[in-house]
């Protein structure tokens, strides 16, 4: 039988055939397949053989449209990577490495999402950002750009994204109460959000699916594949000045000379918070690979 793996708790995974969820254990051989995410993970369409005891064994799973490392969902349609305006305060390096793990994984629809937007006295936050990706201002507390989340949300599968107490749960209970998600709060203290979803699971809802992640602060780009020979490819507003560069293909865009990116930077026709972000993650990922 085909299905799709929904959700992995202890030591199962959790296949969806027709009204049927299924527990499954890998087949022996898949457990020796070291492709990119794992030879299973939820998203994954998959064939499964039956039990007496109802449970399952997954012999295969069907070729990957593309995968999201981190967290790790497989055949996704959109990204909604979900900041805080305010507590805790959205931090220009952590957008960034959100939005080039993203590029990364060749997801069809990236979209950036500022939550608690009733605390900001500037309601066009992240306007800059506009000409790269759709941007969303929204508030779980006051419902304000809720009902554009909900159109948004109704077909495909979209993941949600963000680093710990920025409220995707809340969000996601503001779109529909009924999903009753555990939501947390931010600690007094150290100012970050405490982890409230323990599992990636495709959740139901419309005509599609919605993954609300385990939080994370840290992300490791070398995780992702990144290096110093593709990082460059995930800022996409490089590529049409990278043409200029005087050494095209293997511009590094940081310290060569008659750089066509750096160039436009100083121009303003590339966001140089985007430019600062791109060298820091390149001095990353670059000292991971020596």
């Amino acid at each position: 039988m085909t299905g799709r793996v929904i959700k992995f708790y202890n030591s199962f995974f959790f296949v969806s055939v027709g009204d049927e969820l299924i527990p499954c254990k890998l087949r022996g051989l898949l457990k020796r397949d070291k492709k990119v995410g794992g030879a299973v993970c939820v998203g994954d369409f998959v064939e499964i053989s039956l039990l007496k005891d109802k449970s399952g064994v997954i012999e295969s799973v069907q070729s990957r449209r593309n995968i999201l490392i981190r967290p790790t969902i497989a055949n996704v349609d959109r990204v909604i990577l979900t900041f805080a305006f305010d507590a805790p305060k959205l931090h220009p390096l952590l957008l960034n490495r959100f939005l080039v793990l993203a590029e990364k994984s060749a997801l069809d629809e990236i979209i950036i999402c500022v939550n608690k937007i009733d605390l900001a006295a500037e309601r066009n936050f992240l306007a800059e950002y506009e000409s790269l990706y759709k941007v969303l201002r929204v508030s779980a507390t006051t419902g304000e750009g809720v009902d554009e989340l909900r159109a948004i949300l109704s077909s495909g599968v979209t993941v949600f994204a963000g680093a710990s107490g920025v409220g995707k749960s809340s969000l996601l209970n503001a779109v529909d109460k009924n999903l009753r998600l555990k939501v947390g709060s931010v600690s007094d203290k150290i100012l970050r959000g405490k982890h409230t979803t323990r599992i990636s699971e495709l959740i139901e809802y419309g005509g599609g699916f919605l993954v609300d992640t385990p939080g994370f602060s840290a992300v490791d780009l070398t995780e992702a594949g990144l290096d110093k020979n593709n990082l460059r490819g995930c800022f996409k507003e490089f590529g049409q000045f990278a043409g200029a560069c005087k050494f095209r293909n293997v511009c590094s865009h940081s310290h060569e000379p008659d750089c066509g990116v750096k160039a436009a930077v100083e121009r303003g026709d590339i966001l140089r918070e985007r430019y600062e972000a791109y060298l820091t993650l390149l001095e990353e990922v670059g000292a991971s690979s020596k």
